[in-house]
């Protein structure tokens, strides 16, 4: 029943992009930046890279440090560089 809801949910508001990365810093307050690598091919000699992409995101109780692998949802921008929340931390 709670699946069917959630469905209901995301069908109002839009899908919502959600990432999984590492967080580097978490110095600011109620923020924390998180580190997604995405392994890409190269455009011309098509070696798989890795590409690191940072993202600034929501931490309203402050509960990732550095090196906390986490989940991120991107959600409506709060300010000009944050528009992604923290989910849940998958590993301390």
């Amino acid at each position: 029943m709670s699946e069917n809801t959630d469905t209901q949910d995301e069908s109002k508001r839009g899908l919502r992009k959600s990432r999984v990365g590492v967080v580097v810093s978490d110095k600011m307050d109620k923020t924390i930046v998180v580190a997604v690598v995405r392994r890409v091919p190269h455009p011309r000699f098509r070696k798989i890279i890795k590409v690191t992409s940072k993202f600034y995101a929501h931490d309203e109780k402050g509960e990732a440090a550095v090196g906390d692998r986490v989940r991120i949802t991107e959600m409506r921008p709060i300010s000009k560089t944050k528009c992604w929340r923290l989910d849940e931390v998958l590993s301390h």
